[in-house]
């Protein structure tokens, strides 16, 4: 039978809703603690090695957390690793995103002087009328934009979600269908804007009233950019959960069922077939 994306989505969802209430539960305590390592004292010899210890178990229940919540909402085709061991590996596609962040850092400081480039170098009349500084600007800024919040996340979040299941024997195939699938950049891109474009306008209005409403107003916009920033994660697991469950096994792992034995029974099993295993994808 078969069953329509959205059903699929929102059922996922309501089946595994205990790793999506952790999601929304346990990343605010995580940050807490994260803010209380900042600021432990270094007096005594407990809390330097407290310093030293916080962040090894941070790491490990973030990507406990992380790797649990992907695992939960992907169908189990019995081929998948210890949730430990899809825990560390996912740390590896973390840190392809902290590199890639750091050079879109790199090219975001380097966007007025590459805007000044631009324009020296363009004819008069273009520079004045098309190539002007404050053009370039803004379209360089939009564009480091796209590649931090939407290309970038776009590409790690299938290979990370791929990653947590199956550890370093990933399907490529499956995860290539995946990216070249415009379902999943017609869920990543209003995500991005969801999580990323919409929270930025909260703060962009001048503050205004009483101290005590001013409070309260931040205190709703943080929440508001919380929650859509962790509901919009948890939406695209989902979604990659869903697209990796729709796709088609590879042709050479569809096999006709066959009888392996035909006539009449045979006690010897003279008759008996082996039938070759399924590749791995």
């Amino acid at each position: 039978m078969k069953i329509s994306f959205f059903p699929d989505l929102f059922g996922r969802l309501r089946r595994r809703w205990g790793w999506v209430a952790a999601q929304f539960g346990v990343t605010p305590l995580l940050i807490l603690v994260g803010l209380a390592w900042t600021r432990l004292p270094e007096k005594h010899v407990w809390q330097v090695a407290l310093s030293f210890l916080l962040p090894l178990l941070l790491a490990i229940s973030v990507l406990e957390l992380q790797a649990g919540t992907m695992r939960s909402l992907a169908d189990d085709d019995g081929k998948r690793v210890k949730l430990v061991w899809g825990a560390m590996t996912l740390a590896f596609w973390i840190a392809i995103g902290w590199a890639a962040w750091a050079l879109l850092d790199w090219c975001d400081d380097r966007i007025p002087q590459w805007s000044d480039y631009i324009h020296s170098q363009a004819p008069p009349r273009v520079r004045a009328q098309l190539l002007t500084w404050a053009h370039l600007r803004t379209t360089m800024t939009d564009l480091e934009w796209v590649m931090r919040w939407v290309a970038v996340p776009g590409k790690i979040i299938p290979h990370a979600v791929a990653t947590a299941q199956w550890g370093i024997r990933i399907p490529w195939r499956r995860v290539l269908r995946l990216l070249l699938n415009w379902r999943w950049w017609a869920a990543v891109v209003p995500a991005a804007w969801l999580a990323v474009a919409l929270p930025a306008r909260f703060f962009a209005a001048e503050p205004s009233g009483t101290v005590q409403a001013q409070i309260w107003h931040v205190a709703l916009k943080l929440a508001a950019t919380y929650l859509l920033a962790v509901g919009s994660w948890v939406l695209l697991l989902a979604w990659v959960a869903v697209l990796f469950s729709r796709q088609q096994p590879p042709a050479g792992e569809v096999y006709a069922q066959v009888p392996a034995l035909a006539g009449a029974p045979d006690e010897q099993k003279k008759a008996a077939v082996k039938l070759p295993l399924p590749e791995s994808d």
